[in-house]
């Protein structure tokens, strides 16, 4: 049976870059945080790369070999709580190089999809340590499609109406978005959940790494795009309850998906 309403939890971590041992340690206490609240989550999503935050020069060395003991953390967490785990993103070790990858777990624990980072960000050199992924983002969580981008794919709208004609009704996306750029952070973010009609729920990280410094604003978007939860700059664990049926009721009252002219776009 396809469930409408879930209790979304974001976890707005700092991440030291280079320090996996210490990133381990630090998500497993947000982990336990995040499900001790009030209302417990369904879902729970990560920031991007937080195992090892963005130690390029090294993340040879530092990354997680075929994505092993992020597995068994996550898949442990998700079945012991009985909760969604939308694993962030990770550097992932694989035999033809490292992949900015996200996992995706299911209340019993296992992974029900993966997705590694297709648009790298030349800005932060990602194009020179990393591979990009070559298929998209795409979920079920009890009967509901959804997305999953990484941070710089906001910026590609064409990825997200994909989704969108996919049948994607929730876009998760983790990222690692620093200052200067926190307007371009909630306009882009804001206009994939208006121009496609589905929620947005972003988690981004906060903390300084060498001259970077990250600004949180975690947020989740209704399909109306209005942001009905977000963080600042600190450390935080963001909640909000999102009921997918409004995406329906959305694109019922403004019929943008039926009015849409493919041959001539």
């Amino acid at each position: 049976m396809n469930k409408d309403k879930f209790e979304v939890a974001l976890i707005q971590m700092h991440i030291e870059a280079g320090d996996t041992e210490a990133n381990f340690a630090r998500l497993q206490v947000k982990l336990r945080e995040a499900v001790s609240g009030e209302v417990k989550p369904d879902v729970i999503l990560l920031p991007e790369m937080w195992n090892t935050g963005y130690a390029l020069e090294q993340i040879h060395e530092l990354a997680d070999e075929e994505g092993k003991a992020t597995d068994e953390l996550l898949s442990a967490f998700s079945r012991e709580h009985q909760v969604h785990l939308i694993g962030g993103s990770i550097a992932e070790k694989r035999s033809e190089g490292v992949y900015n990858t996200a996992y995706v777990y299911n209340r019993d624990g296992e992974k029900t999809a993966d997705y590694s980072k297709i648009h790298l960000f030349r800005l932060m050199d990602e194009e020179k340590h990393l591979q990009a992924g070559d298929k998209l983002g795409e979920l079920t969580i009890e009967g509901t499609q959804a997305g999953l981008m990484i941070c710089y794919d906001i910026r590609f709208p064409e990825l997200t109406r994909k989704l969108a004609l996919g049948g994607a009704k929730i876009l998760f996306v983790p990222a690692e978005w620093p200052h200067p750029r926190l307007n371009h952070w909630r306009t882009l973010l804001t206009a994939r959940a208006i121009e496609n009609q589905i929620y947005v729920i972003a988690c981004n990280r906060v903390g300084t790494s060498g001259t970077t410094h990250f600004f949180g604003h975690s947020m989740i978007i209704d399909p109306w795009g209005e942001i009905i939860a977000e963080a600042g700059e600190e450390e935080a664990i963001v909640r909000a309850q999102i009921d997918v049926s409004l995406v329906d009721e959305v694109r019922t009252r403004i019929p943008i998906f039926d009015d849409r002219r493919p041959p001539l776009y």
